[in-house]
Order: structure tokens, then sequence, then C-alpha cells
């Protein structure tokens, strides 16, 4: 068995963004896997993994984990897109807004208010053409400097 020490976890996390970045997002989970059973406070190692999960569309995964990560810092406005970006793809749009606009309010990037869409009235589901909507959709959500 490996051992297990902080710099074993730390080249783990590194090494885990690296492979999601080359887009091999089960091998990240994999390594974040024992990081966080480790260090299951570490917000950032959660935050990671449920960023493999929505790239290796394991969506329920995924919303679990943004979710936690939002329970330990609900002003975490990537986590509310990432989030919202879940349930879009899900086919949950009613969730998703509601994330979109949060991460919008507490980060007013162009991609957050993009998403938000605060200029479509209620009632009216103003979106993109479908497959620029969909192409955007599953695409995993790049962390926003968190």
């Amino acid at each position: 068995m490996p051992t297990s020490d902080p710099h074993t976890h730390v080249i783990d996390y590194r090494a885990a963004e690296q492979l999601l970045a080359a887009r091999d997002p089960r091998g990240a989970v994999k390594l974040l896997d024992s990081v966080i059973a480790a260090h299951p406070e570490n917000t950032a190692a959660r935050l990671l993994r449920a960023r493999a999960f929505f790239a290796a569309a394991q969506l329920r995964p995924a919303e679990l984990e943004f979710e936690l990560v939002l329970e330990r810092e609900p002003d975490n406005a990537f986590a509310h897109f990432a989030l919202a970006r879940t349930f879009e793809r899900s086919g949950r749009p009613e969730q998703a807004k509601r994330h979109f606009r949060l991460a919008a309010a507490l980060d007013p990037k162009p991609e957050y208010l993009r998403a938000a869409r605060f200029d479509t009235p209620p009632g009216s589901d103003r979106r993109e053409t479908g497959q620029d909507q969909r192409e955007q959709r599953d695409q995993p959500p790049e962390d926003g400097g968190a």
C-alpha cells in the first residue's frame, strides 16, 4: 500500500489537475478519491473532483460535490455556475437558472451574466440556438480561479 502523507496528496491533486486538463476525468477522480479520503475538508479537492465528475458525465456525483462545496462556501460563484451547468445538463432548467443567477450576482463575469439571462422576461425562455446551447452545456466548467 502506498504511503499516505501530505506530500503524496499534493502530488495526487496536481496530477489530477493535469489529467482533467488532458481530458481524463476518470483518472482524475481516482486520484482525488484518496486525497479526499485523507482530507474530507479540502474544498479545492472536492471542487476539482466535481469538475471531473461533470467532465465524465457523472452528473449526480458532480451535483453532490458542487452542493457540498456550496455548503462550505456559499459565496463561491464558480461552484454556483458549475452546479447550474450540471442542472442544465441534467434537464433541470429552473434549478439551473437559480444558480446561474446566484453566480452572476456574486461575480458579474460576462460568462455568468450571459448564462443568468437577466434580460429574459419571466415566462419567456429565449435561448441560444439548440446546437450552441448543447455544445456549451456539455463542456466541463473551467475553474473560475477558485
